[in-house]
């Protein structure tokens, strides 16, 4: 009999439970340790911060969708990962022994590396967490109601971008369909080096066509922008040139603000020799595993990838729900054949797939591999996004309800994009 430990509770720790118990074999047990009692479903953020989803519509709770499966929960903050003695610190002093470690804890969210970031006694909003996106909307509701400038984006170290530019075009959705967009003027600040970078290099036209879907909406931006701090009513920001040297500083003003932060190692991990990277990210090798300790695996966005490319202002590489499944899928059959006595083989294809919603269309990028050259580079706009965004926070929800194991993301998410190109083919369009 194995014990097998799933630290995290989220967008990778769900699903790794699922994944996990259907490849376990009888007697093995699956645990999963969480510090908040429900999953809530991350990429549906940005609706409730503008109050067209509520918190409950996105959230399941854990232990009883994990019970009804047949695998244990522990509600409750773990305190410090100890490899050497295969076991996990709880908040409470007591220990959980196992076998094998899956750590799966999503990120810190380093608000604190910038003065008066973020919702925690900051002066801007977040999208990162539902708490965040419930606390957004009430500074929404008061906004609407006096509106003025707006400055959304992502500040320098950031490794998600998607969520920022959904943002910015959903906030400009509600004022348009509130009429009162023309009060308010919007600016978007970014550590990329050009808009559509997104931590990729690039995807396909993705500058160009997020550089149109901007102007259409009168977005100004500033890329290669460093936040230096941010006051009640305005963030200062440094722009650079190519060569990361300052060329212009910006007092920018704002009634309303969302700038996603830098990630780091969550407390649990961070700082243990041999597991993490100075940021306190996993290292792992190709088959999800650590390094030092071999019954150590990891997914999500606590994993340790370099940046795609040197940029003048750090940008991370971001981890989307595509690569994290597949990521998923690879650990669950890896620890399955270490339990079966042999060596792993199974290995992430770390593409990236991702729906950024626009509030009434939407964008889509494929980049395959993430890393370039590739053999996709894929980037679409159109309303069937927002639609195929939709429903798949619908499928994902029952999915984490039930229980499901099937990793059927990657082919819902592939099939319609080959159906679509094929139509393109076809029609022209």
């Amino acid at each position: 009999m194995a014990r097998i430990v799933i630290l995290g509770a989220g967008i990778g720790g769900m699903p790794m439970a699922y994944e996990m118990k259907a490849l376990a074999r009888p007697g093995d047990t699956i645990t999963v340790i969480s510090e908040a009692p429900k999953f809530h479903f991350v990429p549906s953020n940005p609706w409730v911060a503008v109050d067209w989803r509520q918190r409950k519509d996105i959230e399941v709770d854990i232990a009883p969708a994990l019970k009804r499966k047949g695998i244990e929960s522990i509600i409750q903050r773990a305190k410090r990962v100890h490899p050497d003695a295969n076991q996990i610190e709880m908040e409470d002093g007591s220990r959980v022994d196992y076998d094998y470690l899956v750590i799966a804890t999503g990120p810190k969210l380093a608000f604190d590396e910038i003065e008066g970031l973020g919702p925690h006694g900051g002066h801007t909003q977040s999208v990162c967490h539902v708490s965040h996106a419930e606390a957004s909307r009430l500074a929404w509701d008061e906004f609407v109601n006096a509106p003025g400038p707006i400055v959304v984006g992502a500040v320098q170290g950031a490794s998600c971008f998607g969520p920022a530019y959904e943002f910015a075009m959903i906030m400009d959705t509600d004022l348009r369909r509130r009429k009162i967009r023309d009060q308010v003027p919007m600016t978007y600040v970014t550590p990329e080096p050009y808009i559509g970078h997104l931590g990729l290099g690039g995807v396909g036209d993705s500058k160009g066509m997020l550089e149109s879907a901007m102007r259409q909406r009168h977005i100004k931006w500033i890329c290669n922008a460093k936040t230096t701090k941010v006051e009640a009513g305005q963030m200062f920001v440094t722009e650079h040139n190519d060569q990361g040297q300052p060329i212009k500083e910006h007092v920018l003003p704002f009634r309303h603000s969302m700038m996603l932060p830098a990630f780091k190692g969550v407390e649990a991990v961070f700082g243990i020799e041999g597991l993490t990277n100075p940021r306190g990210f996993i290292t792992i090798d190709e088959h999800q595993c650590n390094p030092k300790f071999r019954n150590i695996f990891s997914v999500g966005v606590c994993v340790a990838i370099p940046p795609v490319e040197a940029t003048p202002i750090p940008c991370g590489t971001p981890k989307t729900g595509y690569m994290i499944e597949s990521m998923v899928t690879a650990t669950a059959h890896n620890i399955r054949e270490l339990l079966d006595g042999q060596e792993p083989t199974h290995k992430a294809t770390w593409n990236t797939v991702c729906l950024a919603d626009f509030g009434d269309t939407g964008a889509a990028f494929v980049a395959l591999p993430q890393i370039p050259p590739r053999n996709v580079s894929w980037f679409s706009e159109g309303k069937w996004v927002h639609l195929a965004k939709v429903a798949f926070e619908k499928y994902f929800m029952r999915k984490m309800e039930k229980g499901t194991s099937e990793p059927i993301y990657e082919k819902i998410i592939m099939d319609f994009i080959g159906i679509t190109k094929l139509k393109a083919r076809l029609t022209g369009k």
